[in-house]
């Protein structure tokens, strides 16, 4: 825990006295930091400055912490909210984490409590596999049987309390499998509570699990509840759980097993009423074979498996899928409603997107930004496909003449023509996206975190 932090994290607080103790406890840290007085200020600084972290007050006049966490949520979901309180509950954390709070601190707060909480969201933010994805709202979209079948049985899934594993490639949806067996069963007024299990180092990933008693170890300044905890009367939802480590393997068996768990630095056991969803997208019977993954566990898990299939063995889901997020993108950016043509969806129909529905999601939202026509032809499509690397291969660009005389005009030179183009790519980017930089990052295929270092790079900032 003595390895400097890195990043830069925004304070909320009308408070200016804990904003400038909080400000140079995480400066001293390592960190740089940032400050706003109100929710509507921390907005504008979020919408200039690449903030990885937000640590807010809860309590303030105009837009609480609440309210500020709802609107970092829907415009920058990469950025994790850590929220302050001096009336923290477990009932309130629960709200919190209902609603994407990353985590939450109780005030007065301690230095190496702060600094171990500040640690786990930075890891959550610069682990790009923990990113959440771009949120669409509806259902599950297709005609396929395949995906016909998956409804109904995660419709039966839901109405039972077994333990439900999700299988499938990245990008397939069983986050939204997950939220749907939730939102079908009789706990779905209960918390929803997810943990990305492949986020977080061991240590962090135990006490995020199980939570921890005050002295458990430096930080632990109060006793906090760990996401099973949170879940309680709900549903949890571990993503990628072949990804945690062997030693865990056995206190989580134990949760499933008795419904009970003991706090990191604890000798007593917490009863826990909790409904288990687990997805992966690794196969288990392999790691079971090679010795990383419990076989008891995995047929703990195992109990209801549902498998989602890549888009690429339901072709026919393409075009209803393709509509409904042309529609949504459309709305979302602005844009009058385009005509999406045969040609242009049979050029869809044709890619492999080996990064399924996320991928087909992310590139249309990019075609809504891009194209400079309302409707959508195949050559349309396939211009920008021939920009998306691993879609379609681009056309190939004729090199330039040798300079005269032998000499070497550094002009000419790869490395400058790769900075020439790069800074013209972010250029357009911003240009398309009305300089909403979030949208541009999505835009390039990059982190917000990436963004701002290439426009630094290149003094476009």
């Amino acid at each position: 825990m003595s390895e400097p932090l890195k990043g830069n994290v925004l304070l909320v607080d009308d408070d200016p006295a804990v904003a400038k103790v909080l400000g140079a406890l995480l400066t001293q840290a390592g960190l740089t930091t940032h400050t706003a007085r109100d929710g509507q200020e921390a907005l504008a600084l979020l919408g200039r400055k690449p903030i990885d972290v937000v640590v807010s007050d809860v309590r303030m006049p105009g837009m609480d912490g609440m309210q500020l966490l709802g609107e970092v949520s829907r415009s920058w979901p990469d950025v994790p909210v850590i929220l302050l309180t001096a009336h923290g509950t477990v009932p309130l954390a629960v709200e919190a984490m209902k609603a994407g709070a990353a985590d939450f601190v109780l005030k007065p707060f301690d230095r190496e409590e702060i600094l171990f909480t500040v640690r786990k969201a930075l890891l959550r933010a610069q682990d790009d596999t923990a990113r959440e994805p771009l949120r669409v709202p509806g259902p599950f979209i297709g005609r396929s049987k395949a995906m016909a079948d998956v409804q109904t049985m995660l419709a039966k899934a839901a109405t039972g309390t077994a333990t439900v594993l999700l299988r499938g490639e990245s990008g397939t949806g069983k986050e939204l499998a997950a939220k749907a067996v939730h939102d079908g069963s009789p706990r779905r007024a209960g918390p929803f509570v997810k943990l990305h299990c492949a986020a977080l180092p061991d240590t962090l990933l135990e006490s995020e699990l199980f939570g921890y008693e005050k002295g458990a170890f430096t930080g632990a300044a109060t006793r906090k509840p760990g996401r099973v905890e949170l879940a309680h009367g709900g549903t949890l939802f571990l993503d990628e759980v072949g990804d945690i480590p062997l030693s865990m393997q056995v206190k989580l068996l134990r949760v499933i097993q008795e419904r009970e768990l003991e706090r990191l630095g604890g000798t007593q056991p917490v009863k826990v009423d909790v409904r288990f969803v687990a997805a992966t997208h690794q196969p288990l019977e392999e790691l079971v074979k090679a010795g990383r993954f419990r076989e008891d566990l995995f047929y703990r898990l195992n109990v209801v498996p549902v498998e989602l299939p890549p888009l690429r063995a339901r072709p026919e889901d393409i075009e209803p899928l393709a509509r409904h997020f042309l529609e949504a993108h459309t709305k979302a950016n602005g844009r009058p409603p385009f005509t999406l043509t045969a040609e242009g969806l049979a050029v869809l129909q044709a890619q492999p997107w080996p990064g399924n529905v996320r991928q087909l999601q992310n590139f249309l939202e990019r075609l809504v930004v891009l194209s400079d026509s309302q409707v959508l032809t195949g050559e349309e499509v396939t211009r920008e496909l021939a920009r998306q690397p691993g879609l379609s291969p681009a056309p190939a660009v004729a090199a330039p003449s040798a300079p005269s005389g032998g000499g070497t005009d550094s002009g000419l030179t790869l490395e400058s023509q790769r900075k020439g183009m790069e800074r013209q790519a972010l250029v357009d980017a911003l240009k398309r996206a009305g300089d909403n930089r979030t949208l541009a990052a999505r835009l390039l295929g990059i982190s917000r975190r990436t963004l701002y270092n290439k426009l630094e790079e290149h003094g476009l900032l």
